[in-house]
This record gives C-alpha cells, sequence and structure tokens, in this order.
C-alpha cells in the first residue's frame, strides 16, 4: 500500500475545508439525493461525498456503507485530490500497487474506485464525489460525464451553504449593531432632551423678563437660540424614532378600516392648518396590516407636505389600490416639488436639500428615511415623481397575508 502524498498547498488547502463548515455535520437530503443519484447512474453499490480532513477522510454522505469517516492515509481519496485528471479511476484495486494490500480493498472489498475532486472557486481539491463496487469494471463516456457535472454540484451546495452561514453572521451582526445603536439614540436622546428643554425655557423667560430692557438685535439673538433649539430637539426625536421603527414594524397586523384612518391621519397632521384633503371614493374599505406603521408613515408623509408647502391653498390627495400580492398608496400635494437630482436622496437618512420649511426651520433628513425604512420592513417599495412648484407624488407599497 502506499499511502497518499500531502499536497504542497495542503495548509491552504486545509484552510479552505474547514471554511466550509461542513465537518462532523449531519446527513442532510441534498447531498444524500446526489449519492443516491450516482450511485444510480454508475451501478454502484456505494456512492459517497468526501472532505479530507487533516487525517481522516470525512464522508458528508454515504450511501452503502456504515461509517462516516476512515483514516486519510488508506483513503482512495487522498490520490484523487493528487491527481491531474479531472476524475480518477481504479478498475481493479488488487493489481494497483497503491491499494491491494489497502485495508479498504482487503477488509471491505472496495475494488472498483472512481473519484471526481470537488474544486472550489480557488482551485482547492476539498474532497471528491465518489462511487466503489466489490467487482472490477469501467464506466463509459456518459457515466463519467455525469460524475463530473454531479461534483460541481456538490460544489454548488458547498457554496451555497457557505454564503447562507455567512448571510446568517451578518444578519446576527447586523442585528446586533442596530440593537447598539437604537440603546446609543435612546441615551443619546435622553440625556439631550432635558438640557435642551431647559434652554428653550430660559430662553422664553429671559426673553419675557427683560422684555423691556433688551435691545431689538438682542431679542433677535434670543429667538436665534430659541429656534436652534427647537430645531436641536425635533432632530433628537427624529433620530430617536428612526431607530424606533423598528419596534413599531414587529407589532402584530390588525384589520384597518380605512375611511376612519384617514380622519385620524388628517386630525393628527394637520392640526391648526387649513388642508383640502382628498381621500379614496370607496366605502368600507378593511386592509389587513401594521396600523401603528402606516400611521408612522402617513403622519412624516402628510406633514413634510404641508411644511414644504409654500401656497396659500394646500392640497393633499390621497389614492388606494387593493392588488392580489400588495396594498399601493400614493400622496399626492401641490406643494414645492423636488429637483429632479434630489429624488433619490430625499429618502437617505441626514440628507437635506438645504431648504426651509413654511414655519422658516430646517429639516433633519430623517423623516423620510425613517419612511423608507418602515416600508422596507414591510416587504414594500416607495417612489416619489415630483416637479419644482408644481408638487409631489409619493407612491408606495405595503405587502399583503
Amino acid at each position: 500500500m502506499i499511502a497518499p502524498q500531502i499536497p504542497k498547498n495542503e495548509y491552504q488547502r486545509q484552510k479552505a475545508v474547514e471554511k466550509y463548515e461542513l465537518l462532523d455535520t449531519l446527513p442532510e437530503d441534498s447531498f444524500d439525493n446526489i449519492t443516491r443519484l450516482i450511485s444510480y447512474i454508475c451501478d454502484t453499490p456505494i456512492a459517497l461525498i468526501t472532505l479530507l480532513d487533516n487525517d481522516r477522510n470525512f464522508l458528508k454522505s454515504h450511501l452503502g456503507i456504515p461509517f462516516n469517516e476512515s483514516p486519510r492515509e488508506i483513503s482512495f481519496c487522498g490520490h484523487a485530490i493528487n491527481a491531474d485528471e479531472e476524475i480518477m479511476i481504479v478498475e481493479d484495486s488488487r493489481k494497483d500497487e497503491r491499494f491491494h494490500d489497502n485495508p479498504l480493498v482487503s477488509e471491505h472489498g472496495a475494488i472498483f474506485y472512481a473519484g471526481v475532486p470537488l474544486v472550489n472557486n480557488e482551485g482547492y481539491k476539498l474532497g471528491t464525489l465518489c462511487v466503489y463496487d466489490h467487482k472490477p469494471r469501467k464506466l463509459n463516456d456518459k457515466q463519467i460525464d455525469a460524475m463530473i457535472n454531479l461534483s460541481k454540484q456538490v460544489m454548488n451546495l458547498y457554496e451555497q451553504k457557505y454564503n447562507n452561514v455567512q448571510l446568517k453572521k451578518f444578519q446576527i451582526h447586523l442585528e446586533e449593531r442596530n440593537e447598539n445603536l437604537r440603546k446609543f439614540a435612546s441615551i443619546v436622546s435622553h440625556d439631550l432632551k432635558s438640557p435642551i428643554s431647559n434652554i428653550v425655557m430660559l430662553t422664553e423667560l429671559l426673553k419675557e423678563e427683560n422684555q423691556n430692557n433688551l435691545s431689538e438685535e438682542s431679542k433677535q439673538y434670543i429667538e436665534y437660540l430659541r429656534t436652534s433649539s427647537l430645531s436641536l430637539r425635533d432632530y433628537v426625536d427624529g433620530l430617536l424614532q428612526f431607530y424606533k421603527s423598528d419596534d413599531t414594524i414587529r407589532k402584530k397586523k390588525e384589520n384597518i378600516d380605512l375611511s376612519s384612518f384617514f380622519l385620524e391621519i388628517k386630525e393628527l397632521s394637520a392640526a391648526g392648518v387649513t388642508v383640502d384633503f382628498e381621500f379614496p371614493n370607496k366605502n368600507a374599505i378593511t386592509i389587513h396590516s401594521n396600523k401603528s406603521a402606516l400611521q408612522q408613515v402617513f403622519l412624516n408623509l402628510i406633514t413634510n407636505a404641508i411644511k414644504y408647502n409654500s401656497k396659500d391653498h394646500i392640497k393633499i390627495s390621497i389614492s388606494f389600490e387593493d392588488t392580489k400580492s400588495h396594498y399601493k398608496f400614493s400622496v399626492r400635494d401641490n406643494g414645492d416639488g423636488i429637483p429632479e437630482k434630489d429624488k433619490f436622496k430625499v429618502f437617505e437618512l441626514f440628507t437635506t436639500l438645504g431648504k426651509e420649511d413654511r414655519d422658516g426651520n430646517m429639516g433633519s433628513g430623517i423623516g423620510l428615511a425613517t419612511v423608507k425604512r418602515i416600508i422596507n420592513y414591510l416587504d414594500g417599495s416607495i417612489t416619489v415623481d415630483s416637479q419644482v412648484n408644481e408638487g409631489s407624488i409619493f407612491h408606495f407599497t405595503v405587502c399583503k397575508d
């Protein structure tokens, strides 16, 4: 018997094997289906999918034998990964000096062997797709082609499982990161809101108590201080709301009567402002969705439509369509509009267009980012069509159950 040589790139090859995290894993149907198929095609009683580990040959799938690993030094697959050919075939191992006194031959009757190396994208040979028989034999061209093609399918499964594992790890990392950001935003918001409120209160008190002692310039400075503090407070509130939006979405869905829902939205968003609202002209429309999330979306869109509208007569129109897979909404206004070059920027966090609202305040760049975040979590999408001085239409969808 001749033990297989260790490849020159063994260190890198072993790292590649370990990368897929398949060693010592349980059997899986996706791999077992391939060994059953190749056993049928080649008409062999034994079919294996193997991974060459440091000192063993681990069998990810094994058809026709009861064990799931064997010593690497006696493995046929150890020789197969060193071969230059696409497939290594041993028609009668009893006549081959490498195997004639191998325990696999003498004790388990491994007479015939054919193995195709499993090669990853980096060129490392991880193991094999192989078949054994207890008698000498040959494979025809179609059987050889089938083994080579199915070995590529095995490698695709390896890559798919690796990508799934990496995706799951990334998802966990992202969830941890988002949770830390939410905690950070909550702590910062809490710690900032109190001093900001104190600044607002003290500036108002200072202005009131010294009304007759302040110059017009001083009064203007105090007003600047007050409006800046209020803007900072809104910014902090918006930041906290952005990172709390996930919690809003996680709440369970419920039946929502759109007629009463839009009346609530009107009362909440247009307090103290005269707005001509137009709602869907249909009776008894009921949808099943997350009411809190939808409220947050509509309040942001309608509040923006009011704030960034310099016209005397504000008009807002809401439309609705129920499709097989989604609820479709649109919110149209006759406001100041968005320049074409900025249409995609408005959904980015902290992005503002440098434009004051109707009260002279600058936006925080958080509201529409929150809207997009919520809609994405609801498996929907949002777009905007707009013309400067003509108005905007926000189209968005929400996935149905």
